[in-house]
């Protein structure tokens, strides 16, 4: 599907010279090529706009205007304004899905609530789930934790420390202070409080002060946010790193790497601009187009010396694939108006890890921004918009998440340009039990009248696992660095790496590795 969003807007802020125009070059030359602009993508290019290297970000989609459209849920889930990824295949019929994706600079975090938890330290290591193994991570929460630190920084990140048992070690405070709850969501803390349970003060990135400000931005859960108060890629990290020398090239797709005649190095990549080929020669390479166009490209880019896809001699690319169990959760009460602006300050770890009650991991509860009517009409097209008003007018909307596990026949396939998706959901008695939970939690606050509503493949915005990473080549894509195995200057920096999905939003880990690994890839790119 089209957007029918202009094409040519650019930020006020975005300098001259960062966006390159190919004009009527075919061959191009960078240090560094990232490929995409989201989390994984922006935050590399951040951490390598001091390398001394040339960098160059090249997306396929452009930047998002800032016009009031953004906030108004009608354009977003109605009208379907800036939905422009078009359709992926259910790999078990056939048929077509739009996916829960955005192609434009900053991509996914451009409509995210700004959730930014870390995960929690038991998330790096192997943990047993009620239908299996949670894989260990090659690395340890303790060699990330410094890089969370920084992307709270560069995010602005809201929160407080103290409050949730699961909460790992920090070594720096949050550089903001937690967002108050709103007088509604306070009550349902203090409900929770007395059920003996620990809400916490979720880590957010909404750079709000008063009410006039939360009701902004109060769609910014899902809706992108014209105002510049929420923290994405784009207005944090990837405009910074283009005042500072990183280049971008915007409406461009890479459609293929190439590689050299032994295979062991990736020399060009193949970008479709303006309907036609355009080559860009680089030294390194770095794929960050979100877990399922990463595995797309690499699986297309197959060639003699890697038949299966580049970097697959283990044949775990597109492999592993994983969304998280997660269920849309509405409370209501008939006689009780939920004027909250934005909603999507508290979370409750209590059934995150096993424990006295719990003897597999459950997951998390998270706030989500306050649902309206237009939002539910997009589920429920059939029910009046007038009950669907008096629902989301007295509801309370939680998001519930639970671990999906690592499977080979959860994967993605490539057929020409369409993509497919082979996925069936497991470890879903955890989930079923953690909504039950929830259930009795939320009626016990106040809100008798409960909705819940499971979501299916189309919602893949916590996507991973595609290219997992890990020290043995035989049973992963990437090492710990999550350079490739097989090929020696390509990196995949989003969350195509990710072992196991843990049962938290992506987002901040996807941004403190690509802090980390960032220094090998400048390293690398030297010799």
């Amino acid at each position: 599907m089209d957007s029918p969003v202009s094409q040519n807007y650019t930020p006020a802020e975005l300098q001259p010279d960062s966006l390159l125009s190919v004009g009527t070059a075919d061959e191009m030359n960078t240090d560094v090529l990232i490929i995409g602009s989201g989390m994984g993508g922006a935050t590399l290019a951040w951490a390598l706009k001091d390398s001394g290297h040339q960098v160059l970000v090249v997306e396929r989609g452009t930047f998002l205007p800032r016009e009031p459209e953004n906030s108004q849920p009608t354009e977003m889930y109605l009208k379907g304004r800036y939905k422009n990824a078009g359709y992926w295949y259910d790999g078990s019929t056939g048929k077509p899905f739009a996916p829960g994706v955005y192609y434009w600079v900053g991509g996914n975090t451009r409509f995210y609530g700004a959730m930014l938890p870390r995960f929690r330290r038991s998330d790096f290591t192997e943990v047993e789930h009620h239908e299996g193994t949670s894989r260990a991570w090659p690395f340890t929460y303790e060699d990330l934790e410094p890089f969370y630190s920084t992307m709270e920084q560069l995010l602005q990140v809201h929160g407080q420390t103290g409050e949730d048992p699961t909460e790992p070690p920090h070594s720096q405070t949050y550089p903001c202070p937690a967002l108050k709850h709103e007088p509604v969501i306070e009550r349902f803390a203090g409900s929770l409080r007395r059920q003996g349970l620990h809400p916490y003060h979720a880590p957010n990135a909404l750079n709000v002060r008063g009410q006039n400000d939360r009701a902004a931005v109060a769609t910014a859960d899902g809706c992108p946010d014209e105002t510049g108060m929420k923290s994405d890629a784009e207005n944090r990290i990837l405009l910074p790193a283009l005042s500072d020398g990183v280049k971008i090239m915007t409406g461009a797709e890479i459609t293929r790497l190439i590689t050299s005649p032994d295979g062991r190095k990736v020399v060009a990549a193949e970008a479709r601009h303006a309907g036609r080929t355009v080559r860009i020669n680089a030294k390194s390479f770095a794929v960050a187009g979100g877990a399922v166009n990463s595995a797309a490209l690499l699986l297309r880019s197959a060639d003699d010396a890697h038949p299966r896809g580049l970097g697959n001699s283990s044949g775990l690319l597109g492999r592993n694939y994983m969304v998280h169990n997660s269920t849309f959760f509405v409370g209501v009460n008939p006689l009780q108006i939920n004027p909250t602006k934005w909603q999507k300050t508290l979370g409750l770890n209590d059934f995150y890890e096993a424990g006295p009650g719990t003897p597999f991991p459950l997951g998390n509860l998270q706030m989500l921004g306050k649902l309206q009517a237009p939002m539910l009409k997009s589920a429920r097209p059939w029910v009046p918009t007038r009950v669907l008003k008096f629902m989301s007018d007295r509801s309370i909307d939680i998001y519930l998440t639970t671990e999906d596990l690592p499977s080979l026949e959860n994967r993605v396939r490539v057929d020409g340009d369409r993509i497919l998706i082979d996925w069936k959901p497991n470890n879903l008695q955890p989930h079923r039990t953690l909504v039950s939970r929830v259930t009795k939690m939320v009626r016990k606050a106040g809100y008798p009248l409960i909705f819940t509503q499971r979501m299916g493949i189309e919602t893949n915005s916590h996507m991973c696992g595609t290219a997992v990473a890990g020290h043995d080549p035989a049973e992963s894509v990437l090492d710990p660095f999550c350079r490739s195995h097989d090929i020696e200057n390509l990196w995949v920096t989003d969350s195509s790496f990710f072992p196991s999905s843990a049962a938290l939003n992506p987002a901040l880990t996807i941004g403190a590795n690509a802090l980390r690994v960032a220094p090998s890839i400048a390293q690398a790119t030297k010799s």
